[in-house]
């Protein structure tokens, strides 16, 4: 063994902090980024937050664009100047420092001879909060389910009971337990509960019964058997919920109606009172809030001309505070510390910018490919992939992957994703190739216009689509027609 020197050349790709952040953004989408942005104003004292007042993009960018078509004069926000240099607040020469320093010992005198200010100092007619905004999460279904087990005659050991079997409710509200086969799980949390098995089931039973009826079930008989007990149904419903789920979940009528010996114009009777019923209990009491989604560019249409113009309203305007001009002076490390205060803010400021413009550029180049779509429809989405754009505004395929993940476009058509104007191509016969998304729309199209009492085939719409030149395998019209949420032909038929 031997220590030696030598040289080598490579091509090495260093990931630095700018970098690093820049990547960060840009995959970000518009309320992760607003949270971040908040989250550096609080821990960064060198960024604040520009309070003067600024036409806001999304609502009046269309306006703007309008005004400037028709030949009138537009003043449109200049992005560029609120994206400050964080170079321009560092103190350079003698002069500049001398100049910017702040007399404390006078400010702090000012500041002591000031009245304390009065808690109840606030204004009287301004507006609070209602009672709903208050609320750090809304009611579920436990909550209710809770109150309710709370309202009944339980004693301790069933009430405790009760808790386990509301803890162990899935999304659908039935009662199951990981690894637990369903008919062990009541005896397993009897056990927990310090409570005697027949106890158990006799407090379950009470449990089902609770608003939503049938909560708290082991699988969808026993759910279907308690509604239709309690709604006092016959006993050919219990019939074929106990012993013909399967035969109806395929609606073989004829199998359920040679099995129980009734005609099938009862079974259908008996189907449809089955169908009113719910297999979901908790269907109703989803616990998770409304996810509202904001756009994060629009495209306004202004004559036979699209325009492109970035949301940026709820964006945090960014500036440097000039306060910190002053705290560098005489102290080494403050003026290190807020140094790297400065370079963190200013990389930031640049990378929103940059981010915008990102935004921007891969928009309008969706918009210049696909404007057939915007002036025609769906039916004329063109076949584009991440290459296409990539190769057009000359960045790699996953930057535009990251500018696409979690970015939405308001658009004269509709609120679409980005990521909804990449589809791969179907080849057409002596027609060029038209989008996978326009397939599944004329899919979704034939299947709600077809006779309910005599539905397509997944072969016949393979026929159907033929005729117009798009020809596709038997097996792609089930694929497209499942990530649509439309049944099979047999279950999509009417027999009532």
């Amino acid at each position: 063994m031997e220590l030696k020197q030598q040289l080598k050349m490579a091509q090495q790709l260093v990931m630095t902090p700018q970098l690093q952040l820049a990547i960060k953004l840009l995959q970000m989408s518009r309320l992760e980024l607003v949270e971040s942005v908040r989250q550096e104003l609080m821990e960064n004292p060198v960024l604040e937050e520009d309070s003067r007042d600024q036409v806001s993009d999304g609502e009046n960018g269309g306006a703007q664009v309008a005004s400037e078509v028709a030949g009138e004069p537009v003043t449109l926000p200049d992005r560029e100047a609120a994206t400050e240099d964080a170079s321009a607040y560092l103190p350079s020469t003698p002069e500049e420092k001398r100049a910017s320093e702040i007399d404390w010992e006078r400010y702090l005198e000012n500041h002591t001879m000031q009245g304390p200010i009065s808690g109840s100092g606030y204004r009287a007619n301004e507006d609070l909060p209602n009672y709903e905004a208050t609320l750090t999460r809304s009611g579920g279904l436990s909550e209710y389910l809770k109150w309710q087990a709370q309202m009944s005659d339980f004693v301790e050991e069933e009430l405790r009971f009760t808790e386990l079997v509301i803890g162990n409710l899935d999304e659908r509200g039935y009662l199951t337990m990981e690894g637990v086969a369903p008919a062990d799980v009541v005896p397993k949390l009897a056990a927990e509960a310090e409570i005697h098995p027949e106890d158990a089931e006799e407090v379950l039973k009470i449990i089902q019964r609770f608003d939503p009826v049938g909560v708290a079930s082991r699988d969808i008989i026993e759910c279907l058997m308690v509604q239709a007990l309690h709604f006092g149904m016959d006993q050919l419903v219990l019939d074929i919920i106990a012993k013909h789920i399967p035969d109806l979940e395929k609606r073989d009528y004829a199998t359920i109606s040679k099995a129980l010996g009734v005609s099938l114009e009862e079974v259908y009777d008996v189907a449809q009172a089955i169908a009113d019923l719910e297999p979901r209990p908790a269907r109703g009491y989803s616990s998770e809030d409304a996810q509202y989604i904001t756009p994060d560019v629009y495209v306004h249409k202004v004559g036979d001309e699209y325009y492109i113009v970035t949301n940026d309203d709820g964006m945090p305007k960014l500036r440097i505070c000039r306060f910190y001009r002053a705290a560098m002076m005489g102290d080494k490390e403050a003026k290190e510390y807020i140094q790297n205060k400065l370079r963190s803010a200013q990389w930031l400021i640049r990378s929103i910018d940059q981010r915008r413009k990102t935004i921007e550029r891969v928009t309008e180049c969706i918009v210049n490919k696909q404007r057939d779509f915007f002036e025609k429809g769906i039916e004329y989405l063109k076949p584009m992939i991440l290459r296409d754009i990539a190769e057009e505004i000359g960045m790699h395929e996953s930057t535009i992957s990251r500018v696409t993940s979690n970015k939405y476009v308001h658009t004269p058509r509709g609120l679409f994703e980005l990521k909804f104007f990449f589809n791969s191509g179907i080849r057409r016969a002596s027609q060029e190739d038209i989008a996978s998304e326009s397939v599944k729309q004329a899919i979704k199209r034939i299947i709600e216009a077809e006779d309910p009492n005599r539905p397509f085939s997944d072969q016949a719409l393979v026929e159907l689509l033929a005729k117009d030149g798009i020809v596709i395998a038997r097996r792609t019209v089930a694929k497209y027609r499942e990530m649509l949420n439309l049944l099979s032909s047999s279950k999509r038929k009417k027999y009532f």
